[in-house]
Parts: structure tokens; C-alpha cells; sequence
């Protein structure tokens, strides 16, 4: 007659003594998946290994794995971090350039990262997201550079294509950063695995994630 009450004492010391369940998570951040026939899908490891930085470094709990979004569907409005690269071609329709207006206006980030040769291509096509803005050349004293991490210089160099120094242009929308480019740095590109391009360094890496962290941790707590 004992065994049930033994049976019930031992699940019950198995629950107090179990690992506590982890949360879920609270955030996932996505890749925009555009049309134009430009390689969106470029740097496979880059968002997975940013997300594992921020996670411990941040103490965030973000998803580990990321979204892929489509500019005109509704899931776009429940990402707070969207990443956009490429090399090339990009078009946007006039229903999609309409929903990232609402998605950004409406709270939404994108960052944008020229993965070299994006940069003829993305300009007039965010123009038809915001016909009003144009991309200014962020001060190196703007908090994007000072989230979590010291950028006094701004972005990092990652790879070099022609010899410019690398810049950071952003939309301003009623003041608040809606967009961040990336231009002549390869950011992401740095967050790729270690060893994926050899000329690049484990302080490069490092630096290309802690630039990435302090963009991630800007989209969480903007207003």
C-alpha cells in the first residue's frame, strides 16, 4: 500500500530538484528576403553567430536560430531587428516599400549592410520607402556607437574593396533611427564563422560582433 505514496514523494523530489525550464525566447531577429534576383541570402552564419553573442554578452534571449521575412508579409510588423545584405540587384514593389514604411514607422529597425556592390542598388529603392528622407552620415558620438560597446571611431574596417574608410548613414524618421547602413565596413561579413574568410582576424571577428551587439541592443530599447 505504500508504493503510490513512495511513487508520488519521488516525482515530487524529482520536480524540486529538476533544472528550471528556459524561458522562451522574447525576440527573434530576421533576414529580409527581397526581390530582384540580388543574393539576400548571403553570409549563412552571420545572424546565428550575432545572436549567440548577444545572448552572452547581453544577457538578451533572442531565438537561436533566425527568421527569413518577406517585405510584404505581415510577420514583418512582429520583428524588432530585421538584416538586409546582398551584393546586388534589389527591387522593391510599390505594396512592399509600403509595408516597410509601416513596419519602421510603426517601431520596426533594418539594418542594411552593403556586402559590396548593394550600395547603387538599395538607395533609389529606399527612396520609394521614404521619398521624404535621405541617408545622413551618422556623428561617431551617436548612441549606435555607444550602446554596450566603445566605438569612438565608428564602424570597424572588416574587408577593404576601395579603399574607403567605412561609414554609417541612417534614416532619421520624426527623429528616431528607423535605419542603419552599413557602407564600406562588411559587418557582417565579420560575424561569420571564424576561418570563413582567412585574412580575417579574431579581433575582427570580435569587433565586428560587439558593433553588431551595440545595434542590436539600440533596436531592443529605442522608444
Amino acid at each position: 500500500m505504500l508504493r503510490p505514496f513512495l511513487l508520488a514523494a519521488s516525482l515530487l523530489l524529482l520536480t524540486a530538484f529538476a533544472p528550471p525550464r528556459a524561458a522562451a525566447p522574447s525576440n527573434q531577429l530576421a533576414k529580409l528576403h527581397y526581390g530582384g534576383g540580388g543574393d539576400w541570402y548571403a553570409n549563412k552564419t552571420s545572424l546565428p553567430n550575432l545572436i549567440s553573442f548577444c545572448n552572452a554578452a547581453l544577457h538578451t534571449n533572442l531565438a537561436p536560430d533566425e527568421a527569413t521575412v518577406e517585405l510584404d508579409s505581415p510577420e514583418l510588423l512582429t520583428y524588432p531587428f530585421v538584416h538586409m545584405t546582398g551584393h546586388g540587384n534589389v527591387n522593391f514593389t510599390a505594396a512592399e516599400a509600403q509595408n516597410l514604411r509601416r513596419y519602421l514607422t510603426g517601431g520596426g529597425f533594418l539594418h542594411i549592410d552593403d556586402n559590396y556592390g548593394l550600395d547603387k542598388f538599395i538607395r533609389p529603392e529606399m527612396k520609394k520607402v521614404f521619398p521624404e528622407l535621405e541617408f545622413v552620415e551618422l556623428p561617431y558620438s551617436h548612441p549606435i556607437y555607444h550602446e554596450k560597446y566603445q566605438f569612438p571611431k565608428g564602424l570597424p574596417k572588416v574587408h577593404e574593396h576601395d579603399g574607403k574608410r567605412p561609414q554609417g548613414f541612417g534614416l532619421l524618421y520624426k527623429g528616431r533611427l528607423v535605419c542603419f547602413y552599413t557602407y564600406e565596413c562588411d559587418l557582417g561579413n565579420g560575424w561569420e564563422d571564424v576561418g570563413t574568410y582567412p585574412e580575417d582576424t579574431p579581433a575582427i571577428h570580435e569587433a565586428a560582433l560587439k558593433m553588431g551587439a551595440n545595434l542590436v541592443a539600440y533596436a531592443l530599447t529605442q522608444d
